[in-house]
């Protein structure tokens, strides 16, 4: 405990300012959701109550977090393009709130790349996951035959193989 204050009161200043107080320890968690919510990266730091830089940082220095980043960034566009259709199709209610379909639009189009990136990668990775597992599958049942074949040639001259 004593070190996790020592470490924010080490840390420089422009990671620290705008946050009120010691920020909390789920405040990555947080950061995350709102980022999948929002696909905004200083709105969501300001609702989980940490400077956009602090956010950044972490980014830069823990490859599981920027990992993490990816995959609420490509759920909040997944959350944007499925708004956009909706209200494409419904239109905007008058009294509803404010949405710029516009926008919107413009938004996705700027980050069809790295959504489509971010898809193959996900789709590459569950590919390989399930090549592994068919290979290791594979090799049981190769290990499987020969451990058989093995069998058959050690048994005794006068035994009877089933069906034979």
């Amino acid at each position: 405990m004593a070190g996790q204050r020592r470490a924010y009161k080490e840390m420089r200043p422009q990671f620290r300012e705008g946050e009120n107080g010691r920020v909390s320890t789920k405040w990555r968690s947080l950061f995350l959701d709102y980022l999948a919510e929002t696909s905004n990266v200083t709105e969501a730091a300001k609702r989980c109550g940490a400077n956009p830089s602090r956010a950044y940082k972490l980014r830069r220095t823990d490859p599981e977090f920027a990992r993490q980043w990816r995959d609420a960034l490509l759920e909040g566009y997944e959350h944007l393009e499925l708004e956009t259709l909706r209200r494409l199709r419904e239109g905007v209610p008058p009294d509803g709130p404010k949405f710029d379909i516009a926008n919107a639009l413009r938004l996705l189009a700027l980050h069809r790349e790295t959504v489509a990136r971010e898809r193959a990668r996900i789709e590459n990775s569950d590919e390989a996951s399930v090549l592994a597992s068919l290979n290791r599958k594979l090799e049981a049942m190769r290990q499987n035959e020969l451990a058989l074949a093995g069998r058959k040639r050690t048994k005794p001259d006068g035994a009877h193989e089933a069906g034979a």
